[in-house]
């Protein structure tokens, strides 16, 4: 399905699913290591994208919550992890382009996990970054 000015990454099962979710309701864009299909009451599959280019085609059209200290969360580095994931400087430069500075929290791993069941939608990428998991909080237009 083509309409002006929706891009193709955006499938009609993402649309619908952007539409649907109401104020406060969250949304996991999870990379490839995700359990997705674990944790997701809905799940959609965005296979061949990575998180940065769904991320900021998704934040077209999806306000982020303004009534929220922190809107967007990441998945915390496990302890002992030497890990520096620099696809979160991409995060902040596509929420900046969009939303303006927003705060981020950062989410223990299972805890993080417990949020994805019951966020409203997963989005299933191919991201191959480690630790590139988001979750954002819708807010009102």
């Amino acid at each position: 399905i083509m309409l002006k000015g929706i891009p193709k990454i955006i499938s009609p099962e993402l649309m619908k699913v952007l539409m649907e979710m109401g104020h406060g309701d969250e949304i996991v864009i999870a990379d490839g290591n995700f359990p997705a299909a674990t944790c997701a009451k809905r799940l959609i599959r965005c296979d061949g994208h990575n998180v940065p280019e769904v991320l900021d085609a998704i934040l077209m059209f999806f306000p982020l919550d303004t009534y929220t200290k922190k809107p967007v969360s990441l998945m915390s580095v496990v302890p002992g992890d030497d890990v520096k994931p620099v696809i979160w400087d991409e995060y902040k430069a596509i929420i900046k382009k969009h939303e303006g500075e927003k705060e981020i929290e950062f989410v223990e791993r299972f805890e993080f996990y417990e949020r994805a069941k019951n966020a409203f939608a997963v989005v299933a990428t191919s991201e191959s970054a480690l630790y590139a998991n988001i979750i954002l909080k819708k807010g009102v237009v």
